[in-house]
């Protein structure tokens, strides 16, 4: 069961920083592309796209603290076998079922080795 938990949770540090990466890549992309877009719509519609231009990226980083990094501190504290970690990750696991395909099936993966692991 030991070699499952370690599955885990490198499979949970490597969904986190790819969280972090695409979410963090778009977050930067669309924080640069709004304003530049903002300065073509002229006057009228300038000031949405300005508030759309820190609103939408602002959504992607608080989405990488709430999923992406507690997933990445959640597979290292399972790495050095922290009695709560486990607990986290399932947690996560279950956010992470509704993000289809891969997530479904990390998100059944974490489930299945929590009920292993505590079925003593």
């Amino acid at each position: 069961m030991d070699s499952h938990k370690r599955i885990l949770a490198i499979l949970y540090i490597v969904s986190g920083s790819f969280q972090v990466l695409i979410l963090g890549g778009l977050g930067l992309f669309l924080s640069t592309l709004f304003p530049l877009i903002a300065d073509e719509a002229g006057p009228d519609g300038a000031w949405i796209l300005e508030l759309l231009g820190w609103a939408i990226p602002g959504l992607f980083w608080i989405l990488i603290l709430l999923f992406a990094v507690p997933s990445i501190i959640g597979g290292i504290a399972l790495l050095q076998h922290r009695s709560w970690a486990l607990t986290l990750l399932l947690i996560m696991g279950c956010f992470k079922l509704f993000s289809f395909p891969i997530g479904t099936v990390l998100g059944i993966y974490t489930i299945w080795v929590y009920a292993e692991v505590n079925k003593k």
